[in-house]
């Protein structure tokens, strides 16, 4: 791939984005790469986990500039298209059967946001900046909206889509948009860290987990809800993975697939 460089060893798979000259910005040919890459290794087995990086001094400044002035003439029926390609890539990380931890290590604009939202975790160093800048160019972030509102929750995306507002990575913490913050000397460790938490567990059940937490997340605790919830469960207990796991448990013993 052109702009992204992907390594894949011990069933971590890191996609770096490799743009750095222009703060690894979005334009077609990334966003389609981006998209590939996240559909491709969410079907492969030997992938447990998927770290989101970036090289450079910005982890994604939004659209490319050239891209944007492409955008200028496009017709209503491009406008859509275009959209819905970004909102295509945003839905193959966010849906990736993986889980996905972005790796911040540097600013954080307008449609790198929606980026770090579709991620399952995000790390960010203390220095990063973050900013919904699309109103003071007269837009809006549509596309990304249902990802960051998930992530940083109505209340702060009122504050923070209305005024443009650039806030830093103890703000991102405190409104949950990150999970953790560190200093840059600490992030690969702390990444790792839960790297190894995820590949630790069933990778089953980290799967199912990540679905569980998309189908519940917002919900009314109908009937239908809690139906769906407990056989779900009942499922789980029943399958290979369920009872390996149950089993190596009280058997005091690793369990198969870290065996």
């Amino acid at each position: 791939m052109n702009h992204l460089n992907i390594q894949v060893e011990s069933q971590l798979a890191t996609v770096t984005l490799n743009r750095p000259d222009v703060r690894n910005a979005f334009n077609q040919e990334v966003i389609a790469e981006i998209t590939q890459a996240f559909v491709e290794l969410g079907m492969h087995d030997d992938v447990r986990c998927i770290v989101l990086a970036a090289n450079g001094p910005a982890f994604c400044a939004g659209a490319d500039l050239n891209w944007m002035r492409s955008m200028a003439d496009y017709t209503y029926a491009q406008n859509l298209e275009d959209a819905g390609r970004l909102a295509t890539m945003l839905q193959a990380v966010y849906e990736c059967p993986k889980p996905v931890i972005a790796r911040i290590q540097g600013d954080v604009y307008a449609g790198g946001t929606g980026l770090v939202a579709a991620c399952d975790m995000a790390v960010s160093v203390d220095t990063a900046g973050y900013c919904l800048s699309e109103v003071k160019l007269g837009l809006i972030p549509a596309t990304i909206s249902p990802y960051v509102i998930r992530a940083m929750g109505a209340r702060a995306a009122h504050r923070y889509f209305l005024t443009a507002e650039r806030f830093d990575a103890a703000e991102a913490l405190r409104i949950g948009f990150v999970h953790e913050v560190v200093a840059a000397e600490a992030l690969d460790a702390k990444v790792a860290e839960l790297v190894k938490a995820l590949v630790s567990a069933g990778p089953e059940a980290v799967k199912l987990c990540k679905k569980l937490v998309q189908d519940v997340a917002g919900q009314a605790i109908t009937p239908e809800l809690t139906q769906m919830t407990v056989q779900g469960i009942a499922d789980v207990r029943v399958s290979a993975e369920g009872r390996e796991g149950v089993q190596s448990f009280l058997q005091k013993r690793k369990p198969s697939w870290l065996a």
